[in-house]
């Protein structure tokens, strides 16, 4: 690791010891959740519970008094969207480390851990998914701080949710008695897998079981304790990738080819369910892990007949819908207990018992190389966003939008020629050795082979159509030879 890169950590907001130092994760897909949420663009990004993101939401909720700003782990195709939100919300001096490829939780908290373990070793980590709902952040914050103390003697703590329905889509948490240091938490007795309806039942009626929020609090020291017991090489592989840690501009990026060695596991499997230093705190604040279209049908301001709707919809005579569209006017006759979703280029519609099999689906639009299972015509980049609206034989039309400010890379094409024209706002174009103002309702043509970018020197948003043609139009066909975001 270089001397500037150690200074650069040194001049960063560290936390305080007694505070709680935030981890989020946002490496999940969010499959059940398509067509919104696909792996390019996946739910935590969404304003699915309310008028902001799930993961600027997640940040907020633990943001001031006894937190300090969060550590984010993602994956680094989604590291602008990442900055981007927190930046909107307001979340000032998070570190956002990137995971090369996805290895699950135990890796990634494994890795934020030894970050802040050269810092403090007693700091208190509060693990938290970023696509969670919880409407009311309040209660969440005390039971963080109580779980923080109970942590303080060496507890894994997590934080179990009382469960209000036989619930399928959840891994469940049995009780034991109450700890005689910290009569506030129990001793987990042990993790349950998803149970069927009827096991889900049973469990519940003991009145000794929690939902697994996935929320667990610990403090950096027996973290590392409990993973070197119980997951040896979780721990040696992400301590080589955090040693082989570079920066870049404002993001952590850990070594590729030592993230990858880490085992693909969770926490849960890693630790949790091996340790015996394990306590639950048992909690009720409305937490929904937004896991299904069934979830966000839970979480809906309904109607007098039960029915959800979100965007341009219609419904009549429907009970207990939930309808949602991202664009066109929707409408639903006569239906009951059932979920339609419409995006731009994809429409689910079913019934609220197959949520849990929406992931099926996904899978089969995989095996037959579907752009739609992954990807959304919308595709977000650090300067703003683009969408193709048509394509056709040898040419394509795309929207393209960019932020105030900001500034595409150097580029030129071997097989397409671009013709832009300004929309709305205006763009500083250059074009080989020129540069060129181009206003609203202007228009400029960049022939084959030329070096090109695109500026938007204005206070709004610069948008813009762009005409391709050429014999290929692929993404691929991009030589960038400088780029503001350091992209190859």
């Amino acid at each position: 690791m270089s001397t500037d890169f150690r200074i650069e950590l040194s001049r960063r907001a560290q936390p305080a010891i007694g505070t709680i130092v935030p981890v989020i994760l946002s490496g999940g897909s969010g499959t059940r959740l398509w067509p919104v949420s696909r792996e390019s663009f996946p739910k935590q990004f969404w304003p699915l519970a309310s008028e902001k993101s799930l993961i600027a939401d997640t940040a907020l909720r633990t943001f001031g008094g006894d937190f300090s700003p969060p550590i984010v782990v993602c994956n680094e195709a989604h590291r602008f969207v990442v900055a981007e939100q927190l930046r909107e919300a307001g979340i000032a001096g998070a570190r956002i480390l990137l995971e090369p490829v996805g290895r699950n939780s135990a890796p990634a908290i494994a890795a934020a851990a030894l970050v802040l373990a050269q810092d403090d070793p007693q700091a208190v980590i509060c693990m938290m998914a970023a696509d969670a709902a919880i409407p009311d952040p309040e209660p969440l914050r005390a039971a963080l701080i109580t779980a923080a103390k109970v942590a303080h003697t060496g507890r894994v703590v997590t934080l179990g949710m009382r469960p209000t329905r036989p619930e399928t889509g959840f891994g469940y948490i049995e009780m034991g008695a109450p700890l005689t240091e910290a009569p506030e938490a129990h001793v987990l007795q042990r993790f349950i897998e998803k149970p069927d309806a009827a096991l889900a039942g049973e469990l519940i009626a003991t009145g000794k079981v929690l939902w697994n929020s996935g929320i667990f609090v610990f403090t950096v020291s027996t973290l590392l304790e409990e993973l070197q017991a119980h997951a040896p090489h979780v721990l040696a592989t992400a301590r080589r990738a955090v040693e082989a840690r570079t920066a870049d501009l404002d993001f952590i990026r850990l070594g590729r080819e030592e993230f990858a060695a880490c085992p693909n596991i969770s926490l849960d499997y890693a630790v949790a369910e091996h340790t015996t230093r394990a306590a639950v705190i048992a909690v009720d604040f409305g937490w929904s892990d937004v896991g299904s279209w069934n979830a966000l049908w839970d979480l809906g301001a309904k109607d007098k007949a039960g029915n959800v709707a979100v965007g341009d919809v219609l419904i009549e005579d429907a009970r207990n819908c939930y309808v949602r569209s991202d664009g066109m006017l929707t409408a639903v006759l006569g239906l009951e207990d059932a979920v339609v979703v419409v995006t731009e280029d994809a429409v689910l519609a079913m019934h609220k018992d197959r949520a849990q099999d929406v992931k099926k689906v996904v899978e089969r639009l995989k095996k037959q190389s579907r752009t739609e299972a992954t990807s959304h015509n919308r595709s977000y980049r650090p300067w703003g966003h683009y969408e193709s609206l048509i394509l056709g034989d040898r040419f394509q039309v795309k929207r393209i939008v960019v932020k105030p400010g900001e500034k595409l890379s150097l580029q030129k094409h071997f097989h397409r020629a671009e013709h832009w024209v300004v929309v709305a706002g205006s763009a500083v174009v250059t074009r080989d050795h020129e540069e060129v103002l181009v206003r609203e309702n202007e228009s400029i043509y960049l022939p084959l082979g030329c070096t090109h970018r695109l500026f938007n020197p204005g206070r709004i948003p610069l948008h813009l159509i762009e005409v391709q043609s050429g014999a290929y139009l692929g993404e691929d066909d991009i030589v960038r030879l400088e780029d503001t975001y350091g992209r190859s």
